[in-house]
């Protein structure tokens, strides 16, 4: 039996052995054990899932002192990072717990019985319905807010739907630790302790997509790894979706008038957002469009200074740092690549420093509108309008486009037009790298930035994943969701065609 051990990827060391790997009979159990606790998560309803959720939070918070200790030792990421990341994870449980309290997110829709121009017209009355158990990969940079305890889990759950998570092999000991507080949460509300369960190993992910009892299937990972995942949860013999956040390359561009008017802050600026976490975050800048002239080379020598003074560190795990070193290796041999800052990466090496590469914006190739994944950063010099938007076209879907523009730019509008059509989130003036848990964000795009651009997996839009309409017609009063019922007025409803709140 394989033993999953929590490494430190500091040293390269085992430090802990968590648990066996997942065998087959383990997954079928735990989904098995989650399709039975669905009815009594549902049965909570709104106010004790939201409960739930802030206890779950509580518990999450009372282990803080340890969960950040033994996940910088899996992931070297740092104690500073961590406890905010932390503070965002608990805030994202009690985010979702304000969603139920809400109610919007059901859609409940009631049409009276009457006479339409099309005839009679039943009694109809319609709301958002979970799905039933699903299935979460953990991601390997958000320890907390990809993880066991993570938006994907809290939004599923605030659903009503039980979660089987597949824990990610590059902190195991914290996604042990996050699950133990979770279920502390979940049965302090009433609710059953297989509400949420997590699964070790590799096989053991492709037993959670595969296993008929569950209903969906939210991963953030690699686009191999998750088309992959994908391809399974479409060819099973009732397919589900499969909500995967992949990888794609996001870019920044710098009108010339911005340029002229705060290079320096903006060469800052990017620096510090491609360089953030080890350049470990799905939205890293990966390619910034800059001006060629005078203005360009100002920022661009901005951002050279601001690289050079950036520390080595540790990446994630083994796979991460030797994914890096081939990327740049590509990204260094593509003709016309000119290298501002950085040296060969030594995969061996348990730190690896910023990358940091030019180009003329006609130069851009294949491998520089790929993804790499890490602190590298290729600067395309763009000449004239049409260079510009040539090269934006060339680059694919992403989560992500950022733009920098001046007062009364011309560019502004045909960027955000060109932007808005390749893209989940259009940045101004800032930059990608920080994603807010709020009402109104979408984290998502177009393949191969996500498998579905309908749907987001941070915010309160989330939640709908992990739900389905039903519609009811001429169901008895005493039958209904309370949500439904005349005389219930907690939630916004559509009634008639017109929105009561």
């Amino acid at each position: 039996m394989t033993v999953v051990e929590s490494i430190d990827p500091r040293t390269g060391e085992a430090v802990e052995e968590v648990a066996p790997e997942s065998s087959a009979d383990d997954v079928a159990r735990a989904c098995a054990a989650a399709a039975d606790a669905a009815p009594a998560l549902d049965a909570l309803g709104r106010d004790g899932r939201a409960r739930m959720l802030r206890l779950m939070a509580d518990a999450l918070e009372e282990d803080r002192e340890v969960l950040v200790e033994v996940t910088d030792r899996e992931t070297a990421l740092g104690a500073t990072r961590l406890n905010g990341e932390l503070t965002r994870t608990t805030y994202q449980l009690r985010f979702f717990a304000e969603v139920l309290d809400d109610g919007g997110y059901l859609e409940a829709t009631i049409d009276h019985a009457g006479i339409t121009a099309m005839g009679p017209r039943p009694d109809l009355r319609r709301m958002l319905r979970p799905l039933g158990p699903v299935g979460v990969f953990g991601a390997s940079n958000f320890p907390f807010a990809f993880s066991v305890s993570g938006g994907d889990t809290a939004s599923a759950l605030a659903a009503g739907c039980p979660v089987v998570v597949k824990a990610h092999e590059s902190h195991p000991a914290s996604s042990a630790r996050q699950l133990a507080a979770l279920q502390r949460g979940a049965e302090a509300a009433g609710a059953p302790s297989a509400t949420v369960a997590a699964v070790f190993g590799r096989d053991a992910g492709v037993g959670v997509v595969e296993d008929p009892r569950i209903t969906a299937v939210g991963f953030t990972g690699s686009v191999a790894g998750g088309r992959a995942l994908h391809d399974r949860a479409s060819m099973r013999s009732r397919p589900i979706p499969f909500y995967g956040e992949l990888g794609a390359l996001n870019a920044l561009t710098v009108t010339p008038a911005a340029a002229r008017d705060r290079a320096g802050a903006i060469g800052d600026g990017l620096a510090a957002s491609f360089t953030l976490g080890v350049g470990q975050f799905c939205t890293k800048p990966g390619l910034a469009l800059v001006p060629s002239g005078p203005d360009g080379d100002t920022l661009v020598a901005a951002l050279t200074d601001r690289v050079r003074g950036t520390t080595a560190a540790v990446m994630l795990n083994q796979r991460t740092r030797e994914g890096f070193a081939s990327g740049t290796q590509e990204l260094r041999g593509s003709p016309g690549v000119r290298v501002l800052v950085g040296s060969p990466v030594d995969p061996t090496a348990a730190a690896v420093s910023p990358v940091l590469l030019e180009a003329d914006a006609g130069q851009v190739s294949q491998a520089m509108l790929e993804e790499c994944f890490g602190p590298v950063l290729v600067v395309a010099r763009y000449s004239t309008r049409d260079e510009l938007f040539a090269t934006l076209s060339a680059v694919g879907p992403a989560l992500t486009a950022t733009v920098h523009s001046g007062d009364d730019d011309e560019l502004a509008a045909p960027l955000l037009d060109h932007l808005s059509a390749r893209t989940g989130r259009v940045v101004w003036n800032g930059y990608p790298t920080g994603v807010a848990v709020s009402w109104a964000m979408h984290h998502g795009g177009v393949y191969p930035a996500t498998t579905s651009p309908l749907h987001t997996s941070v915010g309160a839009g989330a939640i709908r994943r992990w739900l389905r309409p039903v519609s009811l017609q001429d169901v008895p009063a005493h039958l209904l969701p309370a949500e439904l019922r005349e005389d219930f007025t907690g939630i916004p409803r559509r009634v008639d065609g017109v929105l009561v709140v």
